[in-house]
C-alpha cells in the first residue's frame, strides 16, 4: 500500500419505510503519489483511470491536516 491511502465517505440517507436517517460508508482507495496525507487527514479525490485492481481515484488536495 505503498503511495496509496484508503478513503471513508460517510452519508446520512433516509430510510425508505421509516424516515429515520441511516449513516452509511464506503471505503476507496486512492493514489497518493507524493505520500503526503497521514490517518486522519480531510482529503478531496477525484475519479480517474483504473490505476490497479481496486484504485481509481486519485487524491486532488488535502483540505485539512491532522491535529
Amino acid at each position: 500500500m505503498e503511495k496509496s491511502v484508503v478513503v471513508l465517505v460517510e452519508r446520512k440517507v433516509r430510510h425508505k419505510l421509516y424516515g429515520k436517517y441511516v449513516k452509511t460508508s464506503v471505503k476507496y482507495l486512492a493514489d497518493d503519489p507524493e505520500n503526503r496525507c497521514n490517518i486522519g487527514d480531510t482529503v478531496l479525490i477525484e475519479e480517474c483511470r483504473p490505476l490497479s485492481k481496486k484504485k481509481r481515484w486519485r487524491v486532488r488536495t488535502i483540505l485539512e491536516q491532522a491535529a
